[in-house]
């Protein structure tokens, strides 16, 4: 029992540095006079490889978005939405951005799979981080990200498979 006390304290250690992170990488691009913001407004398209999964992008503003993941894989689905800060850090390259942000999933295990994780469904926070790549003269963004996990109900976890290759759709 003490190991998943343990495990749990060191998630919550883990979770306030993120939002830390996420609110100082906030307030630096707020303080950063904004020269370029994203060239589409929108996207849907597919991520891989952990999984396959459909991917809805959403900019709010000139630099921030939200992405809306439902991930099917061998284990079950997962369903996470993440708000993520955009940095056009590359003036050499107009249309490439690097990312970060906060997050929550809610996951569902397949019945064979329940009993060995103990859980029928996991919830949890994620982060993400990336580059983003929006291609001149079509329609075509293409992005690759890292987003590790931490499940807090259900298999209680640290999970860093997460994340991939996205390709998408833009309008």
């Amino acid at each position: 029992m003490q190991g998943n006390n343990t495990t749990l304290h060191n998630m919550k250690k883990i979770a306030i540095a993120v939002i830390i992170i996420s609110s100082f990488l906030r307030v630096q691009a707020q303080s950063v006079e904004v020269v370029q913001g994203s060239s589409y407004k929108q996207a849907v398209g597919v991520k891989l490889p952990l999984g396959f999964s459909a991917t809805y992008k959403k900019f709010i503003s000139s630099t921030n978005n939200i992405e809306a993941e439902a991930t099917y894989w061998n284990k079950g689905f997962r369903a996470a939405l993440l708000y993520e800060f955009n940095f056009y850090s590359f003036p050499s390259v107009p249309n490439l951005s690097w990312f970060v942000g906060p997050g929550a999933h809610v996951g569902f295990w397949k019945s064979q799979y329940q009993k060995t994780y103990n859980s029928k469904a996991d919830l949890g926070i994620d982060g993400i981080i990336g580059l983003d790549y929006k291609f001149d003269n079509l329609p075509i963004n293409v992005s690759l990200d890292w987003q590790p996990s931490i499940t807090l109900l259900g298999d209680a976890a640290f999970i860093p498979a997460y994340g991939g290759l996205g390709v998408r759709y833009t309008f």
